[in-house]
């Protein structure tokens, strides 16, 4: 103390500090829209590459593969297997760009307007429906199940073996048929054997120009796999008075007809004929 009084108490100072608030979180949602458009971007690029990179053959192929052709029974074609991807929406069963490679489930058909009796109808149903099991029961055989279309038509029940571009049933340029193309047909000929219906046989060829040794073309290559063909058939325990006619048609009536070169437009048919 002093002679003036008490000495003065020290000023206390309370400061009070307020929190800040952080500004609100703003999510990752962007982040996931984001690479849903980056990925959609790197698709669209890979797509472009692709279609300038390959020709149009390749680009069928592609197209092909990713087309969702697998539908009911009696409805449409399966994409693959015996039927070979046809469509029952467009004429003769014929789908664009068909495709003809893998198994197949089920077995459609396409039934003529107008129709048959219904048991001709069943019988050749199940006709088909032996063929499909008998190849595909077979090991040496499933692997050309793509290569076997069936379809019934106003004439009756058409069985096509069909080429592909790896593998043909004839050599080429020649009438001389590949052992298990000789046993596909008698597969067919012991489906048909106990029907009563009469058989026409007919060869294709495609549009590539052909002129063999002897003036030989695609009408007389034509004919000549068509006869190989119903011989085979012969053999196989149908006698003569089956065959009703026998038929080499060239490249008149292709399978693809958008481009008459395609190996598929090779093929021989065999029809179930109606009664």
């Amino acid at each position: 103390m002093t002679a003036m009084g008490p000495a003065p108490e020290p000023e206390i100072l309370v400061k009070k500090v307020r929190g800040r608030r952080h500004a609100a979180h703003h999510g990752g949602a962007w982040k996931v829209a984001y690479a849903d458009f980056v990925t959609a971007m790197m698709a669209f690029f890979l797509l472009m590459w692709l279609l300038g990179a390959t020709d149009e053959e390749k680009r069928r192929g592609i197209a092909d593969y990713f087309a969702p052709t697998i539908l009911p029974m009696e409805r449409s074609g399966g994409s693959n297997g015996v039927m070979g991807g046809r469509s029952l929406q467009e004429p003769e069963g014929n789908a664009p760009y068909p495709q003809l490679s893998g198994p197949q489930p089920a077995l459609p058909f396409q039934t003529a307007k107008g129709g048959a009796g219904k048991a001709e109808a069943d019988a050749m149903r199940e006709v088909a429906e032996r063929i499909r099991k008998r190849v595909e029961a077979d090991p040496g055989l499933r692997d050309l199940g793509d290569q076997i279309r069936m379809t019934v038509t106003d004439e009756g029940l058409r069985i096509e073996l069909i080429d592909k571009e790896d593998y043909s049933m004839f050599r080429s340029g020649t009438a001389e048929m590949d052992p298990r193309a000789r046993a596909v047909l008698g597969v067919v000929a012991e489906a048909v054997r106990d029907m009563p219906n009469r058989l026409a046989v007919r060869g294709h060829t495609d549009s590539v120009p052909f002129s063999g040794a002897n003036g030989m073309n695609n009408w007389t290559l034509s004919t000549y796999r068509a006869e190989a063909t119903r011989a085979v058939l012969a053999r196989s325990g149908l006698g003569e008075e089956r065959f009703s006619r026998l038929e080499g048609l060239a490249d008149t009536e292709p399978l693809v007809p958008e481009n008459p070169a395609d190996p598929r437009n090779r093929r021989m048919s065999v029809t179930l004929l109606r009664e």
